[in-house]
């Protein structure tokens, strides 16, 4: 866990992102997380995880279309890169939602299985 800290620290230092906390403003709850990191050459990647009881409720969705606007505002990113657990067809959603485009799959070795992956050009942003 303070690995994890430490890199989201030195990303926000290097790269000026992170993955941001989501608190519901009401209760002050811990809705998950939404973010970017450094990817491959100088793209980002987008990432989001909420805890079970936020599912389906159009929060991945939100947060990730401002974490989109903030890449291609500030950051002047001009693609993003994503993935998702192929058993999450609800990431899938929001993703192509978003408007990423399917790239294939690649092996991924923490669990095993073939991940989808995706790309968002900046200039092919959907007025969300």
């Amino acid at each position: 866990m303070e690995q994890r800290l430490q890199t989201e620290i030195e990303n926000y230092y290097s790269f000026k992102v992170q993955y941001w906390p989501l608190c519901d403003l009401a209760s002050n709850n811990l809705i998950g997380c939404c973010g970017l990191r450094p990817g491959l050459k100088e793209s980002y990647e987008l990432g989001f995880h909420l805890r079970p009881q936020f599912w389906h409720k159009g929060l991945a969705f939100e947060a990730a279309n401002e974490v989109i606007k903030y890449a291609a505002a500030k950051l002047k990113v001009k693609e993003l890169i994503a993935g998702h657990h192929p058993h999450n067809l609800a990431s899938q959603k929001v993703l192509l939602k978003l408007g990423f485009k399917c790239m294939g799959t690649s092996f991924y070795k923490p669990t095993g299985l073939m991940h989808p992956s995706y790309k968002l050009l900046l200039g092919d942003l959907k007025k969300v």
